[in-house]
């Protein structure tokens, strides 16, 4: 019987192109691919031409299929894990189905590829020798908490939010961290209308106010000067 083995997927966070030739060789090689949303997943295999199983592995289900999915990989199956977009496990369902993976013994491995934080961090112009991913914020219990653990933060900060809640964030930032701290944002990354808008948290909250605003933010937040 042949091993089993879980696969880390990165699929593109836009432009179709970005994916990697692993990617597509692992995925065309695979018994089953595991889809934070299937016809998500539908629409990238249509376009590469794979035909594959599909199963939904997502935020709300993970806990219940977890232990088949151990099963299907300790009886020798070969398993791809994707999200909609990037790396799954970062800010996306992963880490319970690699950790289980791990403490069953079973292969687990990792392709690199596609991740929004990356490129939003690089191009922000702010250090990334030294950097650290905080993703979404808590919607509600715990935001102030984690807003004032950051304010001593020397490190550049990169956090996720959605474009209704850029605004609301940004003026957070302001409170918390001074109106001229400096905050590059990105959206709509690899895709037609990218932007990236860079300056102090004033000036961004400005630009944005002038404008309605489409697509995946990434914040990228200058850390506290020494």
């Amino acid at each position: 019987m042949q091993q089993g083995k879980l696969f880390i997927v990165p699929t593109p966070i836009g432009n179709l192109e970005d994916i990697t030739l692993r990617a597509l060789s692992v995925l065309k090689s695979v018994d089953l691919i595991l889809a934070e949303d299937t016809r998500t997943t539908s629409f990238l295999l249509k376009h590469f031409q794979i035909n594959k199983p599909l199963k939904s592995n997502h935020q709300h289900n993970e806990h219940k299929v977890l232990e088949e999915l151990i099963e299907t990989i300790s009886n020798g199956k070969k398993v791809a894990l994707v999200s909609d977009a990037g790396t799954p496990g970062i800010s996306d369902p992963g880490f319970l189905l690699i950790r289980e993976c791990i403490k069953n013994n079973l292969a687990v491995e990792t392709l690199p590829g596609a991740t929004a934080f990356v490129p939003a961090l690089v191009n922000s112009g702010l250090p990334c020798d030294s950097f650290v991913f905080i993703g979404f914020l808590p919607q509600k219990k715990g935001r102030q908490t984690k807003l004032i653990s950051l304010k001593e933060e020397g490190r550049t900060m990169v956090f996720y939010e959605s474009p209704f809640r850029l605004i609301k964030a940004l003026e957070e930032f302001k409170e918390y961290f001074g109106e001229q701290r400096k905050v590059s944002v990105s959206r709509e990354l690899t895709k037609m209308f990218e932007e990236t808008f860079r300056g102090t948290i004033v000036e961004v909250i400005n630009h944005f106010n002038a404008k309605a605003i489409k697509g995946e933010i990434v914040i990228v937040l200058e850390g506290k000067p020494e």
